[in-house]
């Protein structure tokens, strides 16, 4: 089905072109259409344009306004102020419009034009080690980016980058030498995240005890490095066992984070070592990257130490091993050579950005990025303890991920068991998962991603305010009223006559595809979480305000099903686009 327009892009073009006939001296103008609380729209592009033909506002707004033909869709417009238009549109309009969208799977909602490839790099976790909270914003984020440019038509290819390669790896593979049962596990086809995990974090301590205790057990860990890096096969098949093991505890986190995340996505630092020799030597002899000191490194005139000193970005160190940049730097030849990007996106704690400055930087210098390909950082900031510091537990440790997230799980269980009426404890169970991992989803969502958040549970399995629970129970509430209506349906009558706070609603269902427009365009998911949370709220007017099943005539039953239906589909749809469910019962 094609697109709907827009009530907004139909008032829009119906201004521009009696800007165009009324004034034709003032080419094509922009009516500077915006919402309004004194009408439903107001233009005040003709101030502007005033100034520029040196004539009289209000006057010109008065010939604008005459030159608007009459039809279905403008009900009111209204010269104010120093030359403002105030327009009202039709009920029959917003009636119309929205039976267009609810006809539509997508509501309505057009694909972007000139839509290509982007590359969303996120959740990138470390292997054998356990993520904590520092982890999700960059998975929770890029999983809503994911789903939110894949809905306007973009092709997205998810890389998640894990640290899988490193010196320490020499330490453990040469104790898993030594001790070749430690990731053993009981039962081979039932592997949990948490045994997984265990048997990681076991492993790891005792490594490190031995490594630091022993001086023979560190030179035989350092000459394990050696061979892992010239890429001996048996030292190789100890790696990938530490790989394996940690991509069981990754996906079972990923998992209850309600996000799929399949192998051929997982493309850590070891992907790209057979590149990072070409990247260097490409550098090297276009000029971008000079040795200093005995490293390759990239010299930028904005980048200075302390001292004043210019700051490089190292790409191959003084003694022949590679860092971040080289790695990040291939990843990105990848990315654009072999996966064709447009666009390449990296959800990264904004504490890197000045790395990621520099790279980006090269990148451009060596012609990998350009007008045509665009590599952005969606930084994100601090997740915060209710003291406004940065989230540890009483002890001053990391909160682990998989604590928090069941903690969530428990308290929104504990709302679930207290509002539902009947609900089994399974039932109770499975909502307070949906609700609890939502509630974490959201409160993160709901903030400008390159802000600090609170980390405040009560807050977020709280019933009032802005939180996921208030939109869940919205969307819950909607699906009772639609079972107890009986014979009637949700059907739209266009000459029904609708109230205010009807109208309001149904012009913001009206916006759904604006929103997503912006959440994709400016990389910005935090502005499709305010429009929903807008959206429930002038439900719950609405619901107050308009008996839906004892309305005075059959035909305003319907219509206000209709608009209840298309108000659950709207919160529904969009609430997935940030990854987040939407229980019919709770």
């Amino acid at each position: 089905m094609a697109p709907v327009p827009s009530l907004a892009s139909t008032v829009q073009q119906r201004l521009a072109d009696a800007l165009s006939a009324a004034l034709p001296e003032a080419g094509s103008a922009d009516p500077l259409l915006r919402r309004s609380d004194r009408a439903d729209f107001q233009a005040n592009g003709i101030l502007a344009l005033a100034k520029r033909l040196k004539g009289n506002p209000r006057e010109l707004a008065a010939q604008v306004a005459a030159s608007v033909p009459a039809d279905d869709v403008l009900r009111e417009i209204e010269v104010s102020g120093p030359g403002f238009l105030n327009i009202t549109v039709s009920d029959r309009a917003i009636t119309e419009t929205l039976s267009a969208r609810a006809a539509d799977d997508r509501l309505g909602v057009p694909l972007a034009d000139g839509s290509g490839t982007t590359v969303i790099d996120y959740a990138q976790p470390n292997v054998a080690k356990e993520m904590h909270v520092g982890h999700l914003r960059s998975a929770v984020i890029g999983d809503a980016m994911v789903r939110i440019l894949e809905f306007t038509g973009e092709k997205v290819v998810r890389r998640h980058h894990i640290g899988d390669w490193g010196t320490q790896f020499g330490m453990l593979i040469q104790f898993l030498v030594e001790h070749p049962h430690e990731l053993d596990h009981e039962d081979e086809d039932t592997v949990s995240g948490e045994e997984a995990m265990s048997n990681l974090g076991r492993l790891y301590k005792a490594s490190r005890a031995l490594f630091d205790s022993d001086p023979e057990f560190k030179e035989r860990a350092r000459r394990r490095v050696v061979d892992l890096q010239s890429g001996d096969q048996q030292t190789l098949a100890y790696w990938q066992r530490f790989v394996d093991e940690s991509k069981i505890y990754f996906y079972s986190v990923f998992d209850k984070l309600g996000m799929e995340i399949h192998d051929p996505d997982v493309v850590g630092e070891s992907g790209y070592n057979h590149m990072l020799d070409e990247t260097c030597r490409i550098l090297e002899e276009s000029g971008v990257a000079v040795r200093s000191e005995g490293a390759l490194c990239v010299f930028f005139d904005d980048v200075k130490g302390p001292d004043g000193k210019p700051v490089p970005l190292i790409v191959r160190k003084s003694n022949g091993g590679y860092g971040y940049a080289a790695t990040d730097l291939s990843a990105i030849r990848d990315r654009v050579q072999n996966l064709g990007a447009d666009s390449l996106i990296y959800v990264v704690d904004a504490r890197q950005s000045l790395h990621f400055k520099m790279v980006f930087e090269t990148a451009r210098r060596a012609g990998w990025l350009n007008d045509r390909v665009k590599a952005v950082q969606l930084a994100f900031g601090t997740v915060l303890g209710k003291d406004g510091k940065p989230f540890k537990t009483r002890e001053g440790e990391t909160v682990r991920l998989v604590d928090l997230l069941d903690e969530a799980i428990e308290r929104a269980s504990a709302v679930v068991r207290e509002k539902a009426q009947d609900l089994s404890e399974e039932e109770i169970a499975e909502r307070g998962t949906q609700v609890g991992i939502g509630a974490v989803k959201y409160a993160d969502l709901s903030t400008s991603a390159a802000r600090d958040y609170k980390f405040d549970l009560d807050q977020m399995v709280s019933l009032n305010g802005d939180t996921s629970v208030y939109l869940q129970y919205a969307y819950a509430r909607i699906q009772s009223i639609l079972r107890k209506a009986g014979d009637a349906k949700p059907r739209a009558h266009a000459e029904v006559g609708l109230a205010p706070s009807e109208r309001a609603l149904g012009l913001h269902i009206d916006r759904f595809g604006e929103a997503v427009d912006e959440a994709a365009s400016g990389y910005e998911p935090h502005k499709l979480a305010a429009y929903l949370y807008q959206l429930a709220s002038l439900y719950t007017t609405f619901y107050s305000e308009c008996p839906v099943l004892k309305a005075d005539t059959p035909a305003r039953v319907e219509n206000r099903l209709f608009l209840c239906d298309l108000t659950a589909r709207t919160l529904q749809q969009g609430m997935a686009l940030l990854g987040i469910r939407t229980p019919a019962r709770l």
